[in-house]
């Protein structure tokens, strides 16, 4: 499969963040997928693709514009798929992509996975989308969810297109 990573690409985070990332691209390498990520040399998404690629992976980078212009390009691409913008990146990833997974991150994160989630929701896909709770890194976005979902903001229950999980073989038994 195709596993696209949304990811933080900022170094001044958890180290544990960076060891469970690492785990996760050298298990994903070893069953034999592939990374789809936003192709960024920095944080997470430079630690998923080193690993996958030094695993044996496959890496593919879809990258916008701006990331190469700044010369932020990640090394271990095997795959480059260069985009305008942000929004033609999310594009091509969701179309590029077998299933989601989003670690920690930030507003680039919540904008892709909310991309996503909204697609899915529409029925413009069927992939699993799946939010990796790294030490309970998601818990306030999931009360909002939750939150959201008790006053009738939702469409349908958001659990049923968002799967929480803890640990690799919790994405393992998703996929």
């Amino acid at each position: 499969m195709k596993l696209c990573i949304f990811c933080s690409a900022n170094q001044n985070i958890d180290p544990e963040y960076f060891e469970r990332t690492q785990e996760l691209g050298e298990w994903a390498a070893k069953n034999g997928h592939s990374i789809v990520f936003g192709g960024h040399d920095a944080g997470l998404m430079h630690t998923v693709s080193r690993s996958a690629k030094e695993a044996g992976g496959q890496v593919i980078g879809v990258v916008p514009r701006k990331i190469e212009e700044m010369r932020k390009l990640s090394p271990y691409l095997d795959v480059h798929i260069p985009t305008e913008d942000l929004t033609d990146r999310k594009e091509l990833m969701m179309a590029q992509s077998d299933a989601f997974i989003v670690l920690p991150g930030g507003i680039g994160t919540l904008d892709e996975l909310f991309t996503v989630a909204a697609a899915a929701t529409l029925k413009y896909h069927q992939k699993p989308i799946i939010l990796y709770n790294m030490k309970g890194f998601w818990d306030s976005l999931i009360a909002c969810l939750n939150n959201l979902q008790a006053k009738g903001m939702v469409r349908g229950t958001w659990s049923s297109y968002i799967h929480v999980v803890t640990d690799i073989s919790g994405i393992s038994a998703l996929l």
